[in-house]
């Protein structure tokens, strides 16, 4: 289902319909031939197998078998109630299931490349726009107080001009979840045009992002599809990841990274308050 969500944005139309409908109801597919789910979607059988092959299977066969060991092992939602609170548990829950599918597609060739980059780069700018800024925020700060110092600045032009100053032994990662933010693209097109690497910190394979970045983080969208990641954005599986994304960087830092977060501690310990009075 993650291979399915993070690759829309690189099929023909289509064969985005076949996607679709497969992730509205695997359940519902999983039962049906190539031929009936062609029916439903309204193309033709050919196009249902073009898809799958574009999902890395050999066809429709293969699609189902996937779909019906994924679906055997999910089991069922426990029943939270219809009120406020049972809500609120039962979206929770959806999260947390989904959160080990969201990294599934990650490449360890690819991380292993951006995690030493990222300890080793000259200087590491980190870029995103609207909802995306908070979690570009919060990996700055987490980079920065285990002694690996990152950019970021929240202002769209001043992006753009940090970006410019980068030089090739710098690093430009870019969060956005559409990966079609045209301010952080602005931004990362200056950061290229000066020959820094790329990252795009995104969650979707293909997009005017990922044809910039030198590397793609690609974390599979909460939605179904790109309208569904841009009016139900989720950025909960992005947050996630930069915590475990930052241990990763601490991990490649080594001793100095230690050495930096008991500052840190000392640091923080000096500015608390235990609430007595002068």
């Amino acid at each position: 289902m993650a291979l399915i969500a993070t690759s829309l944005n690189s099929l023909q139309p289509t064969e985005r319909r076949v996607a679709e409908a497969i992730l509205q109801a695997p359940e519902d597919v999983v039962e049906l031939t190539a031929q009936q789910l062609a029916d439903r979607v309204g193309v033709g059988r050919s196009t249902v197998v073009r898809a799958c092959q574009s999902f890395g299977y050999r066809g429709f066969p293969q699609l189902r078998v996937a779909l019906a060991t994924a679906l055997g092992g999910s089991g069922e939602a426990p029943d939270y109630g219809e009120g406020v609170l049972g809500r609120m548990r039962a979206e929770i829950g959806r999260i947390a299931q989904s959160l080990p599918q969201a990294v599934s597609v990650l490449d360890e060739t690819s991380m292993e490349w951006v995690v030493r980059g990222i300890a080793n780069a000259g200087r590491v700018l980190i870029v995103a726009n609207g909802l995306s800024a908070p979690i570009a925020s919060d990996l700055s700060m987490r980079l920065t107080a285990i002694g690996r110092p990152a950019e970021f600045v929240p202002d769209a032009i001043a992006q753009q001009i940090s970006a410019s100053t980068l030089g090739a032994d710098d690093m430009c990662l870019v969060v956005s979840g559409s990966g079609a933010n045209e301010a952080s693209l602005r931004a990362a097109r200056q950061a290229s045009g000066r020959s820094a690497k790329i990252v795009a910190l995104t969650s979707f394979a293909v997009s005017a992002l990922t044809t910039l970045a030198d590397e793609a983080i690609v974390i599979a969208p909460a939605g179904q599809s790109f309208r569904d990641e841009l009016e139900h954005t989720s950025r909960v599986a992005h947050a996630v990841f930069v915590e475990v994304f930052v241990g990763a960087v601490t991990h490649a830092i080594g001793e100095n990274a230690r050495l930096t977060r008991e500052q840190v501690m000392g640091i923080l310990s000096d500015n608390l308050d235990d609430g007595g009075s002068d």
